[in-house]
This record gives structure tokens, sequence and C-alpha cells, in this order.
């Protein structure tokens, strides 16, 4: 008995597709490392392999949209007025234990231009909450947004380079590492 073919909805089905393909993609790379099949991604999405190539020609595009992704959730916690550094820091790390093979293959196509917005765009998240914090005075005012984003890339590159069963670990030293180095630090009393 043939399977029951999906209705072809046409070009009004595109957005839907590709939110499809880049949830599918996350979960078929976390599982199975980037150089994972792209049909398994299409099939995880349910759509075929020409809707996957319409949308996203080649496997660093696909990529790239899962860190778009990533970087709209780092965006929105500026929208909560009480958000600080460390939301951010925790936010991120969430996202990188479960996306190791994205984070190399970024570290590897830092160069490629279809990704170099992504790093504009998570330095304006962690400047504007940088601010936030240094007016708070939760943080020293000597640390910099450069600062924050080569600690968050040092994490970030050690827990792609992690066993899956030690990530949590990692990721949680590397919270309490953050926090020690970062944190404001009263002037000492005489």
């Amino acid at each position: 008995m043939p399977s029951p073919t999906k209705a072809n909805l046409g070009p009004s089905a595109g957005p839907a597709n590709r939110r499809a393909l880049i949830a599918a993609a996350r979960e078929v790379f976390s599982e199975s490392g980037f150089q994972a099949p792209l049909s398994a991604v299409a099939r995880r999405a349910g759509v075929g392999q020409g809707s996957l190539y319409r949308h996203f020609p080649d496997r660093i595009s696909l990529a790239v949209a899962v860190f778009d992704d990533n970087i709209a959730e780092l965006e929105a916690i500026l929208d909560r007025d009480d958000s600080t550094l460390s939301d951010l820091f925790d936010l991120i790390t969430t996202q990188a234990i479960g996306s190791p093979a994205l984070i190399d293959m970024l570290v590897s196509n830092r160069d490629d231009h279809r990704a170099e917005h992504l790093s504009t765009r998570l330095s304006a998240v962690v400047d504007a909450i940088l601010e936030r914090d240094k007016a708070a005075s939760r943080i020293d005012q000597a640390v910099e947004t450069d600062d924050v984003v080569l600690a968050i890339t040092m994490l970030t590159i050690a827990l792609s380079k992690s066993p899956p069963a030690e990530r949590e670990a990692t990721a949680t030293r590397g919270r309490a590492i953050f926090r020690a180095a970062f944190a404001y630090q009263r002037a000492s009393r005489p």
C-alpha cells in the first residue's frame, strides 16, 4: 500500500518549510554531526530535498540560519529589563551544549561572508547587556564587550570539543569561571 502523499501547498508553504528545516537541522546536526546527510534534515523536516535546497543551497547556509535563530533568542533577552550578562551567558551555554557540530562549523568558516553578521549581532547584544550591568554596578567598568565575547567563544569551543557526557560539567565550570571573572568587585575596605 503506497504511503499517502503530502499535499503540495506551493509557495505558501515556504516559511513553514524553512522553519521546519532549521529545527530539523539543529536536531540532526546535534545528533549526527555537521557532516550528517542533508537528506536526513529534509526527511526530519517532512519536506523534499528540493525544498531544502531552495531555502539553503549548501550546508553552511543552513548552519548560518540555525545560528541566526540562536542570535534572535539572545536578542529577545534584551526585552527583559532585568536580564543580566549572566543570563545571557547561561542562554548561550545552553545553546552551545546542543550545537557542538554547528560551533565547529562556524569556527572553521568564520571568514565566510554568510556568517560575518553573526558576530556583529552577538557583539551588539553583549554590548547592550554589558552597559546595563555596568549602570547597575553588577560588573566592573573595565570589562569590555570584546572580553565577554572572547569568554563566550572560549567556552563554546570547549563545549564543542567535550564528549557529550562531559558537556554539562564543562558548562557548569565555565559558568563559574565567567561569574568569577566578570563579577562586580566592591572596593576593599581599609
